[in-house]
């Protein structure tokens, strides 16, 4: 398999690389070359995507087998590289979001729920009334037509991942809990513990990528853990567990830590009191050939990561969210000292042991 990565460099890239390559696959990578160093075995060509002759130039290395892209976001540029390189490719894998459906995180979804309306040939300046995560979610759903446009439904995949997880994170979620748990004490954690939760690592995301490449499996997929597993207290107590540390975890009330102000998603990384955050049917992508590792591996494996010297890498946008995760060490005493002054401390937090 002759296979071409468009980023291919760090996180979701850098596994389907190391994947395909471990599985004997000649793989080139599409990147400027500014975000991490290339994988070893690759045939890196460098590259601005937001320049059609760049994109000609690559197209005059194919054929290849597939096309894995993982660094689309701006519609035009995503149906420039398809119309470029989808005359010298087999198949066509763009990963998505499931912020592309109008009803995340609000509402249950499945691989047939609406999608924002976002034009093929759209600009990074649509959907900016929408704020940040509904902008996200449009352009990347133009991301989609773009592509379908370009190369058509038969020889495109579109995977829609939910939370990604695991070594090389960049966003501070998971790593976040890890050095949290590791800190000890008394560690908040937002009720309640049995709430399932659907994080996928990032491996076994780009390793269904490969198999829809190989197999050129049309279709639009989501992916995520299967709906009811794992839970909140797999990540928490798996994350204490791992690091081995003397920390205690006090489940609060999900209702008072709104009322407290704090912020979901970020200052307690994966928490969010919306109904459909965690409840999205990945059905069709497990029935299709998704596997799932159990998020207690993800979690040995990102502690090993980082204990190794691995940090979320910094800088702006994409790569510097890191920062922006994490509840202050401060605040969470203060709010714990007020959960235990509450007189709710003693009860199930959220209803659930």
């Amino acid at each position: 398999m002759r296979l071409l990565i468009l980023g291919g460099t760090w996180y979701l890239g850098r596994a389907v690389g190391e994947l395909a390559l471990s599985a004997g696959w000649s793989v080139t990578t599409f990147n400027r070359g500014t975000s991490a160093p290339d994988l070893v075995g690759v045939e890196a060509v460098r590259g601005d995507r937001e320049r059609v002759e760049d994109l000609r130039r690559l197209a005059e290395r194919g054929p290849w087998d597939a096309v894995v892209d993982t660094i689309g976001y701006v519609p035009s540029q995503v149906f420039n590289a398809a119309t470029e390189l989808g005359p010298v490719t087999g198949h066509y894998v763009f990963l998505s979001s499931v912020n592309v459906y109008t009803g995340w995180p609000d509402q249950p979804l499945d691989d047939a729920s609406a999608l924002f309306g976002c034009p093929p040939d759209a600009d990074a300046t649509f959907g900016a009334d929408l704020g940040y995560a509904g902008q996200y979610g449009a352009l990347k759903a133009g991301c989609e037509r773009a592509v379908l446009s370009a190369v058509g439904t038969e020889r495109s995949t579109i995977l829609r991942p939910g939370v990604i997880l695991g070594p090389r994170e960049y966003v501070g979620r998971l790593t976040w809990w890890l050095g949290r748990s590791a800190r000890g004490g008394q560690l908040l954690a937002p009720g309640p513990r049995l709430r399932p939760i659907q994080p996928v690592d990032v491996r076994d995301v780009a390793q269904f990528a490969l198999h829809c490449a190989s197999s050129r499996l049309a279709g639009a997929f989501n992916v995520t853990a299967p709906m009811g597993q794992p839970t909140f207290a797999d990540l928490v107590e798996g994350c204490i567990a791992v690091t081995g540390a003397d920390t205690e975890p006090v489940w609060v009330d999900p209702d008072w830590l709104v009322s407290q102000g704090v912020q979901q998603w970020t200052e307690l990384p994966l928490w969010r009191t919306n109904q459909g955050v965690w409840n999205v049917d990945s059905s069709r992508a497990i029935a299709a050939g998704l596997q799932c590792r159990p998020l207690r591996e993800t979690i040995a494996d990102t502690w090993a990561w980082m204990n190794g010297g691995g940090t979320a890498i910094t800088g702006e946008g994409e790569a510097g969210r890191a920062a922006d995760h994490g509840l202050p060490a401060e605040r969470e005493a203060e709010l714990l000292l007020e959960w235990q002054q509450s007189g709710q401390a003693g009860g199930n937090a959220g209803g659930l042991p």
